[in-house]
């Protein structure tokens, strides 16, 4: 069934995961762009209850998470895992609250929305109480694929991803900066956050492995590409790589079209889209890089080039931070959704 409550045009805003790297993220972005909510309340763990978050130029006091949590609240950023997700979906909805899960709960559930909203905001307006963030690496990648889609039919896609330390969390953003630490200091590596070292390392190897001999990242990227652009038959292959970055993940796409796009068409296109900034200046060495994007909102395209290994291909080079546009900031432009409705 289709959500048919009004949505009041000052939301009382819940971020469940309040403390984690996403949820820090969450309100800051609410903070920045001044989403008008009546009041934002911040949710944790147990663990967490008490502790102070930033929030709009002051503090927080976090909560925990409990089922009456969401009573008289509109909206709930959630990224707190899977897990928690799955445990406070009915204490949310049956609360008349809408739920905006960052997670990989609900994602390629039927009844549940999986929303880009420079890419297909109209799916927002189907939910049932529960609208998937989709996942990082996918989401950047549509947002690019989608303004060249609306010159041609996509046939296929090839992505290698190149992903930051931030998609595994703090926790692991914490564990790049203490190996880079103890390698340079030629003292033990501490290994717990990922499989190996990613120190000075590249990893192909982000969620867990598949019987087909891919890690279930690499079929979230193939299977949620194609419920966004509404796609069934768009053939994509991806393979992820966890790198030592921070928060930026880096993207490259090779497209094959079912007609021919003019490399300078596509460059007019991208350059237009809304969230998407072209950096293709290869005479000046301007592209995308992850060090000099973090905190930054866009979804930004650089080497843009013929394939010519295919008929009708284009390559690109994709940087987009993992953390905004990846997790938070997306979610955030879900709820404005959800407003303009």
């Amino acid at each position: 069934m289709t959500w048919n409550k009004l949505m009041p045009d000052n939301p009382v805003v819940a971020v469940a995961g309040a403390t984690g790297a996403v949820g820090v993220e969450m309100l800051r972005v609410l903070a920045e762009r001044r989403f008008p909510a009546e009041r934002v309340v911040a949710l944790a763990s147990s663990r967490s209850a008490g502790k102070r978050v930033p929030f709009a130029g002051g503090e927080l006091v976090v909560e925990e998470m409990k089922s009456e949590s969401f009573v008289g609240v509109d909206i709930a950023l959630f990224s707190a895992g899977a897990g928690v997700s799955q445990q406070f979906r009915s204490a949310v909805t049956d609360a008349g609250c809408v739920m905006i899960d960052n997670s990989s709960a609900f994602r390629m559930d039927e009844d549940v929305p999986l929303v880009v909203p420079e890419v297909n905001p109209g799916d927002a307006a189907g939910h049932s109480g529960v609208i998937a963030n989709p996942n990082c690496s996918t989401i950047q990648m549509v947002v690019a694929l989608k303004p060249l889609a609306d010159l041609a039919p996509i046939r296929r896609v090839v992505v290698a991803t190149y992903q930051a330390a931030s998609g595994a969390g703090q926790a692991a953003m914490d564990e790049l900066y203490a190996q880079t630490g103890e390698f340079l200091a030629d003292e033990e590596l501490h290994v717990e956050q990922f499989a190996h070292r990613i120190a000075f390392n590249c990893i192909p190897h982000i969620d867990v492995f598949l019987g087909d001999g891919s890690t279930k990242e690499e079929w979230k990227m193939v299977a949620e590409t194609k419920k966004i652009m509404h796609a069934p038959e768009l053939k994509v292959a991806a393979t992820c790589v966890r790198v030592p970055v921070l928060r930026c993940h880096s993207e490259s796409i090779n497209v094959e079209f079912g007609a021919p796009v003019a490399l300078d068409a596509a460059k007019a296109a991208l350059s237009a889209a809304i969230g998407v900034t072209l950096m293709d200046d290869t005479a000046e060495k301007v592209y995308p890089m992850p060090a000099l994007l973090e905190g930054t909102d866009d979804v930004y395209v650089g080497r843009l080039r013929v394939d010519d290994t295919v008929d009708n291909g284009l390559q690109m080079w994709c940087v987009s931070d993992q953390l905004r546009k990846g997790a938070a900031l997306n979610a955030v432009q879900i709820a404005e959704l959800l407003l303009q409705r």
